[in-house]
This record gives C-alpha cells, structure tokens and sequence, in this order.
C-alpha cells in the first residue's frame, strides 16, 4: 500500500510541474483581461494584409477557428448576425482561420455566404501570441486595444455574443 501511495503522490507531482501549477515559469502565458491585445499583421481572404493595431479605435471582435472545427462551424451564422448587426455601430469583426489552405477556406466562408472579414494566419506565430490551445476562441478587444473578454469555446446564440459586446462597444 505504502509503494502505491507513492507513485501516486509521485504521479500528480509530475502532473502538476508539468502543467505549470507547481512551476510558475514552466506555464506559457498569454494575453490576459485587462492587457493589450498582441498585435499582428496578417493577409486576408481578399489578398489585403490587415494589421490589429489599424483598428485602434474601434472595438474588434476576434474570432479563431477552423472550418474542420464542428464547435467553430455551428457558432458561424451567430457571428454572421453579429456582423450583420454591429458594424454599422463601429465593431469591428476578424475571423482569423488558423492554418488551413486559403482556397478551402474561401470556399467555406463563400459556400455558406459569410460576408465578415477572415484572415489566414498561415504559421502559428498569432495563434502562439493568443495562447491558442483551444477553438474557437473569441476576444473581445475595446478601442484602446485592451482585452476585455475572452471566451474559448462555441457560442449558441447571438444574444451570447452581444452580451460580450457590452464590455468594448461605446
């Protein structure tokens, strides 16, 4: 009994260093509520490279995902209605699609009639910079360029999205 406590104690000693809960320096931070948002410059579907600092000034929503992410694909027409209804209002929405070919990508966005502005980040230098470990995620960047709302995971409803929009809209 006594060799298996050990190894159990042994096992979540492990896990917890390895996780960066035991070591503070062992866990890659990212950007956080209350920090500027990291800035970027990435080539759109249109062929025009978008820089995030461009938009200061108005609040950004920013969307990451992938068109094989099912909890991605489901949340799309919310953000479709969101851009739809926000925009005319000064929010600004970037879909940042993380390295998938450009064509099967547009094919996706034009096949489902999405109209918002998607960016292809190629490398995984944005999505490092964002922390991305998981999709879709969602920042909520108010026109200072602060974050202030992350949420990872899909939304259901429009109404979810909006009630973020509260936190950067003017």
């Amino acid at each position: 009994m006594n060799k298996v406590l050990k190894i159990t104690v042994l096992l979540l000693l492990v896990s917890m260093a390895l996780s960066g809960v035991l070591f503070a320096g062992c866990s890659s931070s990212g950007p956080e509520i209350g920090k500027l948002a990291p800035d970027f410059t990435l080539t759109g579907l249109d062929g025009q490279e978008v820089s995030l600092s461009g938009f200061r000034g108005q609040p950004v929503l920013l969307n990451f995902w992938a068109t094989w992410c099912g909890p991605c694909s489901m949340e799309m027409p919310f953000l479709q209605d969101v851009y739809e209804k926000w925009t005319g209002k000064g929010l600004v929405l970037l879909a940042v699609n993380i390295q998938e070919n450009p064509t099967k990508v547009k094919g996706f966005i034009e096949g489902a009639g999405y109209t918002f502005p998607v960016l292809l980040a190629a490398g995984n230098e944005v999505p490092l910079a964002y922390n991305i470990r998981g999709i879709p995620a969602t920042f909520f960047i108010d026109a200072d360029g602060v974050i202030r709302d992350i949420k990872v995971g899909a939304f259901f409803t429009a109404g979810e999205i909006e009630s973020k929009l509260v936190k950067i809209m003017p």
